[in-house]
């Protein structure tokens, strides 16, 4: 009798629930619009996006009990789950071009320099990452048409964008009615605005937490700064709740496509580290949007939909270059110049192109046997190569009045580091001859791991040990130790730093943060977790998919190689390119000349005094001097 009466009990809870919701996402989705369904219809799929969270601390959440239904949905093989990588630059503005449009190309990092314009570019500033997206998505459809995306910097072509960087401009922000109506509408949900005050409450009194604890503990935190805690509380709460909320209802009116980022668990993380306490509990709330989520589309079955949840990149444990050397890269850069330059080298604006390039051959010559013996070897065939051109006539384009303007854009480990002597990419050789001391000074310094620069269409490695490498037009030259060897697999770093360096917005120079002896990533901003370069758990994130669709993560080595899947399987027409091409964008473009760049050809003699052997690559907070 209890039985029945049980069973009896939790029908007519059912019906009570179904006769809730349909009311409730029934007003809200005629307010909103519904796609037509048909009933050959592709399936609709939900990505669900964990900013930052790698394979390794995603398997270590779940066994320590923070993410409890969505080990529940791995354990149970509705979801299978593997390590992916991401490709370098390891930042969200490059990865979520390359999973929504297949195209990544010159985005070196989340900061950059433009040098022809002059202008610094921060993937946060809606304007800027709205001319990324424009260029980045000329003849590909993104893989959200017709649908949602939520808390993102791209739209991959969605119809509703909030929170979205790249759809946040003036013209358009307050001309997205269906976005702000969606979140005019989760504000008149009562139980979701109380869930969202007291979401802010706990965060904020935690926060205040941490930062009396970092009165008396180093930390990266600013102990007295008791405003940004409540301004990050608020946000990551209503970002949470907010998208949930829209994904849930998109559910139900049957969109297309849908795209959720949650990106509390990245924050906390640079703060604090990638498996620190409080960085696990944010992802217990995470894990339960998931199941939120999940019995919405278990529910509401108008529409099929293929679950996938996956991180655009992981956090590897790293310590500031600044509690290394006492200062940050850029101002530890400009004190090497200005220790290498003489007073007559600073004052000469006004000899010839010509005339002060010989001027500097010479000091370089001078200065040769000061260099470490791989470098001798370099800046030997760097001299010979500048006097051929000296006695062709040619003159350099170099403003020689600038050659301390630097500009250094750091992404976390990685930095791009530019040289305002010239509008266009200098070549490594360049960099030698122009600033003979710098590269020495730069591989002799503690948390510089590797500095790679162009060769023509080649790209030069540079390591501390001795190590160097040349790479580019099929062929691969290395002296011992490989140069990337710290970083993991050298062949997959390789490719990925080639690449890298021949994005036409890349550095003169780029430099990779070392890897230290504990397993930290040596990292240029104020961070105790860190991505964007080479090294550990960064390169690393992973992707949960329905198992009953075929995926082999291990063939996804860039974020462009995900494009093509999501192509095949849920857009009714083909990409403009090969869906198996997946770095068709990026490769198309390597070596290509922009518009107003020329990039100068250099001696390929360099490779003569290197030992042979292959290689392969690709890799900005921004601070002008």
């Amino acid at each position: 009798m209890s039985t029945w009466f049980a069973r009896r009990v939790l029908d007519l809870v059912g019906v009570l629930t179904d006769v809730y919701y349909t009311r409730k996402y029934g007003t809200l989705a005629r307010r909103l619009g519904r796609p037509d369904v048909r009933p050959d219809q592709r399936r609709g799929f939900i990505i669900i996006q964990i900013d930052g969270l790698s394979h390794d601390h995603l398997t270590q959440a779940i066994a320590a009990g923070y993410m409890p239904y969505l080990g529940r949905l791995l354990a149970e093989r509705r979801l299978a789950v593997a390590p992916w990588r991401c490709g370098l630059p390891s930042t969200t503005p490059a990865v979520q071009a390359g999973i929504m449009f297949g195209n990544r190309f010159d985005i070196p990092g989340f900061r950059w320099y433009e040098k022809e314009r002059g202008v610094g570019m921060l993937a946060k500033r809606p304007d800027q990452i709205q001319a990324v997206r424009a260029r980045v998505s000329q003849g590909r459809p993104g893989i959200l048409r017709g649908g949602s995306c939520y808390v993102s910097m791209f739209d991959g072509d969605a119809d509703l964008a909030l929170f979205t960087l790249s759809t946040l401009h003036r013209q358009h922000f307050f001309e997205s009615v269906r976005g702000m109506g969606l979140f005019l509408l989760f504000l008149l949900s009562p139980f979701r605005v109380l869930r969202l005050l007291k979401l802010t409450t706990v965060s904020y009194l935690a926060g205040l937490g941490r930062r009396l604890v970092a009165l008396v503990r180093p930390s990266v935190l600013n102990p007295f700064d008791v405003f940004s805690p409540l301004l990050h509380a608020a946000s990551d709460a209503l970002f949470t709740e907010v998208q949930t909320f829209g994904v849930m209802l998109d559910i139900y009116r049957c969109a297309p496509a849908i795209y959720a980022n949650y990106n509390s668990y990245d924050e906390v993380a640079h703060k604090l580290g990638p498996d620190h306490p409080s960085a696990f509990r944010v992802l217990r709330g995470v894990d339960k949007c998931i199941h939120q989520i999940n019995r919405m589309r278990a529910r509401y079955r108008r529409r099929e939909y293929d679950l996938y949840i996956l991180s655009d990149h992981g956090n590897s444990p790293s310590i500031p270059f600044r509690w290394r050397n006492g200062t940050s890269l850029g101002r530890y850069i400009v004190a090497q110049i200005g220790e290498g330059l003489s007073v007559h080298e600073q004052a000469g604006a006004h000899v010839q192109s010509a005339e002060k390039t010989r001027y500097l051959l010479e000091e370089l010559e001078s200065l040769e046997y000061r260099f470490s013996p791989h470098l001798r070897r370099v800046l030997a065939a760097a001299r010979r190569y500048v006097n051929r051109h000296l006695l062709t006539g040619q003159e350099l384009d170099y403003d020689l009045e600038r050659q301390q303007d630097i500009v250094v854009s750091t992404s976390g480990p990685l930095a791009h580091v530019y040289f305002n002597v010239s509008p266009r990419p200098l070549d490594l050789i360049e960099v030698i001859l122009l600033y003979p001391q710098l590269l020495d000074s730069l591989l002799a310094t503690p948390g510089i791991g590797a500095i790679a620069g162009r060769a023509g269409q080649r790209t030069i490695v540079l390591g501390q040990q001795e190590g160097t490498l040349v790479t580019g037009n099929g062929h691969e030259t290395v002296q011992r130790p490989h140069p990337l060897l710290p970083f993991g697999d050298t062949g997959y770093a390789t490719t990925q730093v080639h690449h890298l360096a021949h994005f036409p917005h890349a550095g003169d120079l780029i430099v990779l943060g070392a890897i230290e002896s504990d397993g930290k990533v040596v990292t240029f901003e104020e961070q105790v977790a860190t991505h964007g370069g080479l090294g550990g758990p960064q390169d690393h994130p992973f992707i949960a998919w329905p198992s009953e669709r075929p995926l082999a993560p291990e063939t996804l080595n860039d974020a462009q190689d995900l494009y093509p899947y999501f192509v095949q399987h849920y857009l009714e027409q083909s990409p403009a390119g090969e869906p198996g091409d997946t770095m068709a964008g990026v490769s198309a473009h390597v070596g290509a000349k922009k518009p107003g760049f020329s990039y100068r050809k250099v001696s390929l003699t360099v490779e003569k005094h290197l030992q042979p052997i292959p290689l392969r690559l690709r890799s900005t907070k921004k601070t002008s001097f």
